[in-house]
Formats: structure tokens, C-alpha cells, sequence
């Protein structure tokens, strides 16, 4: 089977359940005084290649002496790295909010990866710190430009999705 039906196919399933959570889900809400987001990918590659993209990002991006100048580009801490879960944190170097980061890998026809990002509430309904969290390790590992990548979301399940502007600097 071509590829590039497999990758229609699933982005198709993939969508179909992301857009069956209602804004009533406990994702989409601020609770007990969290802020999440919920991230899905695809991806034309192996989730072994995902993964150690991943993992060699966060630890690129990992706490140094200054983040000074580094902008989003560090206050990453990589908390646990298994076969199909990554956990990491980061913390904004402006604001200091920590973001707790969790990436679930799921292999089959394509790698599906599911992102999700806790955080303190925010009253700002522009904060998208949570989902640039998440995206500028896409961006800085590359992993938009890889086969086959999709990413699917909304401003439900993740605030902010739809109007974030996600920068490294």
C-alpha cells in the first residue's frame, strides 16, 4: 500500500477522534488550577528516530550556566526517556511558569506521538506557553521537516493553539 494513502488514512482516523473531545473534556479545561495541552503527530518515520530526536533535543536545550540569551532554547530538563515515553519539564526563562512535558509513542503503520503539557493556570487566554513548549522541540529537532509529519490540535484542547507564534529567540 502507498505511503501516502497510509498517512491520509490515519490522519483521517486521527482527526476523527480529536474532534470528538468536546470542550467539556477534562483536557480542555483549567482544573485544580492546571492548564494542559494536547498534541497529536504523525510521522512517516520510526518512532525510534522520533524518540532520539527528542531526547538529543531536550538535553541540547538543557538547563546551563545562563539562559540569558538563549530565549526558549533552554530551561529544558529531560525527566525520564523509555522505549515508547519521554517526560521532560521547562521552564520559562521569562516568566519562570514550569511546564511539565509528556510524549507517548505509539508505532504501527507511522508513528503517532500524543503531547501533552501541564501547567500552572494562567488568566491570560493568549498564554500558549504549553503548546510552544511542545512545538519548539519539533522546531529545534527538525522534526516538521520529516517524512510524512502532520501535527493535529485545536484551541479546545490545547488554549492558544490557534493563535500561538511559537519562537526560539
Amino acid at each position: 500500500m502507498d505511503l501516502r494513502l497510509l498517512l491520509a488514512s490515519s490522519a483521517v482516523l486521527l482527526m476523527a477522534s480529536i474532534t470528538s473531545i468536546t470542550p467539556t473534556s477534562s483536557t480542555t479545561m483549567e482544573t485544580g488550577g492546571t492548564s494542559q495541552c494536547k498534541v497529536k503527530w504523525l510521522f512517516g518515520i520510526l518512532c525510534q528516530d522520533v524518540s532520539v530526536k527528542l531526547v538529543n533535543q531536550i538535553k541540547t536545550w538543557q538547563i546551563g550556566q545562563s539562559c540569558q540569551y538563549a530565549g526558549e532554547r533552554c530551561s529544558y530538563e529531560l525527566v525520564s526517556a523509555g522505549q515508547y515515553q519521554i517526560k521532560a519539564t521547562h521552564t520559562d526563562p521569562t516568566t519562570k511558569k514550569l511546564n511539565e512535558l509528556d510524549f507517548l509513542l505509539e508505532q504501527s503503520t507511522v508513528c503517532k506521538v500524543t503531547g501533552e503539557a501541564a501547567s500552572e493556570a494562567s488568566n491570560d487566554p493568549a498564554d500558549n506557553s504549553n503548546f510552544c513548549s511542545l512545538q519548539n522541540l519539533m522546531n529545534g529537532s527538525d522534526l516538521i521537516h520529516a517524512e510524512g509529519y502532520k501535527q493535529f490540535s485545536n484551541k479546545w484542547i490545547c488554549p492558544g493553539f490557534d493563535t500561538a507564534n511559537c519562537s526560539l529567540s
